[in-house]
C-alpha cells in the first residue's frame, strides 16, 4: 500500500473549486479572569427537570446562620467538617471571599429556596493541582445538599449536570469540570456519574482518598465557541 510523503510539502497542493468556502473552526482568545462573584452571578439561572436553578454568590452577614446550621447536620459535618459554632464556618467562607479570587462560594438556590452550597474554584491554581494532571483553567466545585429531605431524591445529579453546563457554557476558556469527592460518600460519587462526569483516578488528598471526577466538554460545548476561519487551499480537506 502506498503511503503519503512524510513531508507536507511535499505532498501535492489541490486548487480550490469555484464556489467553495471551507472553513476551519478556532476558539477565540480571550483574556484570563479571576473566578469572582459577579462572575459566577453573570451565568444567570438554568432550567432544570427539578425547576429553575440559580447559583447566588454567598453574603456573609446574611447566609452564615443557615450554612452554620447545615454544616451542623452530622451527614454534612461526616465530609465537610466544619460543625461547631458559626465562627467555624464563617472562618472557612471568609478565607474565600477575601482571599485570592480563586473561589467563589455560592448557594444553590431552586425555585427561590436556597437549598445546596458551592464552591466554584480554579483547580488548576488550587493546592489539588499537585495532585492531579492539571489543565489551564480547569474549573472545579464542591457541593453539598442542605436540607436532609433534599437528599436521596435525585437532585444532586440533575444540579451537577446543570452547574458543569454553566460553567462550560459561561466560561469558554474552561476545559472541563473536576471534582474530587471522598470516596467513601458513594451517593456523592453516583451523583457526579449521573450528570455526566466520568471517574478517572483515585487519589490521596491531606485529608482524604479522593475520587477525581471529571466532565469533559462535550462536542456541543466545543462548537458553541468555536468562530470560522477560512482554509487555505493547503488545508482544504479531501472530498
Amino acid at each position: 500500500m502506498q503511503g503519503q510523503p512524510a513531508d507536507p510539502a511535499a505532498r501535492p497542493r489541490r486548487t480550490r473549486r469555484p464556489g467553495r468556502h471551507p472553513v476551519r473552526l478556532r476558539h477565540p482568545r480571550q483574556p484570563a479572569a479571576p473566578m469572582t462573584p459577579d462572575r459566577v452571578r453573570d451565568w444567570g439561572p438554568a432550567g432544570t427537570p427539578a425547576g429553575l436553578f440559580r447559583l447566588v454568590p454567598v453574603r456573609l452577614e446574611r447566609d452564615l446562620p443557615l450554612l452554620a446550621g447545615w454544616m451542623n447536620d452530622p451527614a454534612v459535618a461526616a465530609f465537610w467538617e466544619l460543625s461547631g459554632p458559626p465562627d467555624v464556618t464563617a472562618g472557612h467562607l471568609r478565607a474565600q471571599l477575601t482571599g485570592d479570587g480563586h473561589s467563589v462560594p455560592c448557594l444553590g438556590v431552586l425555585d427561590g429556596t436556597p437549598m445546596s452550597y458551592w464552591e466554584i474554584y480554579r483547580a488548576d491554581l488550587d493546592p489539588l493541582a499537585r495532585h492531579y494532571p492539571a489543565r489551564p483553567h480547569d474549573t472545579g466545585l464542591h457541593v453539598l445538599i442542605g436540607a436532609s429531605r433534599d437528599r436521596g431524591r435525585g437532585l444532586g445529579g440533575i444540579l451537577l449536570a446543570a452547574v458543569a453546563d454553566l460553567a462550560l457554557d459561561r466560561s469558554p476558556r474552561s476545559p472541563r469540570v473536576i471534582a474530587e469527592p471522598d470516596l467513601r460518600n458513594v451517593p456523592s460519587v453516583a451523583a457526579f456519574l449521573t450528570a455526566g462526569f466520568r471517574f478517572s483516578a483515585e487519589i490521596d488528598l491531606p485529608t482524604k482518598r479522593a475520587a477525581l471526577m471529571v466532565r469533559d466538554r462535550s462536542p456541543r460545548h466545543r462548537l458553541r465557541h468555536a468562530v470560522p476561519v477560512p482554509l487555505t487551499s493547503a488545508e482544504e480537506p479531501e472530498s
